[in-house]
Parts: C-alpha cells; structure tokens; sequence
C-alpha cells in the first residue's frame, strides 16, 4: 500500500488497485445515510401527528425506536443490495469492499453496520438523551464516542473499528465508464475467438476494467507472460469455453473476448440490467 492507494488480489490472481476514501467522502455519505433514514421516519411522524394517532408523551419514546429499526435494515440490506453501496455512498461515490480482495459477505455487511451502533449511534443517543446517572457515564460516553472516531484518521486503511471486525475497507468507487480508446484499438476484421452468449454471461463491470489493465499494452516480460497466461486459464476455466488455446494465441482469446464482453454487458445496459461484477446473479433481490 502507497498513500492512499490499496492493492487487492480477488480469487483469479490479478491485483487491483482501490483509493481508500478520504474522511471527507465517508463523512458525507453517512451525513446523506442519517438525513434519508431520521428525514423518512420524521415524515412518518408528522403524518400520524395530522391524523392524531400519536400523544406527545408517546411520541418521543417512540421515534427513537424507529430510528433503530429502520438504520439498521436500511444500512444492511442497502450494502447487500448495492454491493456495498448506500444511497449517501453512490452519491459520493464510495463503496466497501472486503479487505482480503474476495467477495463481499453478507456476513460482513451485517458485523460492521451492527458495530456501527455500538460505535456511534448508541452512544450518541445516550448522550444526547441525558438519560444515565451520573456524569462519569457523559463522560465515558463522550470519551468513547471520541476514541472511535479517532480510529479511522490514525490507521493506514482508515478502517473504523467495525470494519477492522468485519474484514472491511471503504474505497473510492470512480465511474464506471470503460475507455473508448482501448476497445477501438481491439477492434480487428477477423474474430478468432467467438463467444456464445453463456459465455458471456459470466463476468460483469469491475472484472472487464480488470482485464483493460492487462490489455493495455501487450507484455514484453516473462512475468508479464506468465500473468497473461494465468488470465487466460482462469478465464477459460470459469466461461465453460471447450476450444483449445495455444500459449501463441492467449493474447488474441483475451482481446476477442474483451471487446464481445465489452458488447454483450453494453447491450444488457440498454435493458436496464447493470452487471456490476460476477456475483450479479446473487446481488440481485430475490422476488
């Protein structure tokens, strides 16, 4: 890791590189994520306050239950659903991602918003109550609520302390546009390498930009070769393709294969169906 930069190496051996966020993106998704989650509790309030459903002396009691049981769910099922994603994350563009370059579980969305309580709301909520005993527990409270907080600015990964539970980073997530200039240079009049719609059905956004790392320039070293060859193998193995490929070819079964990938989740685009990566099919809500 150099600076703000973090290299990830995912099941199929080829390291990617993350930014990790700056405490200005993360503190700007989660101000978004608390204003969504108090504002649509909020307009539930002033509802049933118009029909006079609610008493003053209930309500308060009341909207800090709410508040619990809609953050949670919100910040799970939003991070399970968007592939670590809340709506105050895609808005700044930031997403979490499992620090051992696997794939995200829901196992580790659920431990690191659950911390997240424990961390930051449940305290603050306390605190801002004024409901406990003594002053020793403010300032407890008040003592913890800043220890947490100061996690993140002196680690190297700016991990709070749920995400160091859960195995979690939170990265820059740029927009996913993927360059014009490669795919033009890809394009060829003979396809050596045809693939069929099952193969291509596969993988999805962030595994193609993967591969556009490795076709930038073809490779002139033996660890370069070796790399291009892995890749090959790898995907070869996982798209079912029965074809053999000389060693001599890999490069060519590469960039046949990323410019028709390339065309095939362009075409998915058109129908609203954004494949983010090769978990699609389970990061989508089931009916």
């Amino acid at each position: 890791m150099t600076g703000r930069k973090q290299d990830l190496i995912p099941p199929e051996g080829v390291p990617v590189s993350f930014q990790i966020s700056s405490g200005g993106s993360r503190l700007g998704a989660q101000m978004l994520d608390i204003i969504i989650t108090f504002g649509g509790v909020f307009a539930l309030f002033v509802a049933l306050i118009w029909m006079g459903l609610l008493s003053w002396a209930f309500m308060g009691t009341l909207f800090l239950l709410l508040i619990f049981l809609v953050r949670i769910p919100y910040y799970i099922f939003s991070e399970l659903i968007w592939n670590g994603r809340t709506i105050g994350k895609k808005i700044t563009h930031t997403r979490v991602v499992s620090a051992d370059g696997g794939r995200l579980t829901p196992h580790q969305i659920t431990a690191r918003n659950l911390m997240k309580e424990v961390e930051v709301f449940m305290p603050l909520t306390t605190l801002l109550s004024g409901s406990f005993d003594s002053g020793w527990t403010g300032t407890f409270l008040t003592l913890w609520m800043l220890i947490v907080l100061a996690v993140p600015l002196i680690n190297k990964r700016r991990q709070r302390l749920g995400d160091m539970i859960a195995g979690t980073l939170v990265v820059d997530q740029p927009k996913a546009i993927l360059m014009p200039d490669l795919a033009t240079k890809l394009m060829v009049d003979r396809v050596e390498f045809t693939f069929e719609p099952q193969h291509l059905d596969i993988y999805g956004r962030y595994e193609l930009q993967t591969l556009e790392e490795i076709l930038r320039a073809p490779p002139k070293t033996p660890e370069a070769v070796t790399r291009m060859s892995k890749v090959t193998q790898t995907i070869h193995r996982k798209i079912g393709y029965t074809d053999r490929i000389l060693p001599e070819d890999h490069w060519h079964f590469l960039t046949d294969f990323y410019r028709q990938q390339r065309e095939f989740l362009e075409s998915k685009q058109l129908f609203g169906d954004a494949r983010e990566n090769k978990h699609h099919d389970m990061n989508k809500p089931k009916p």
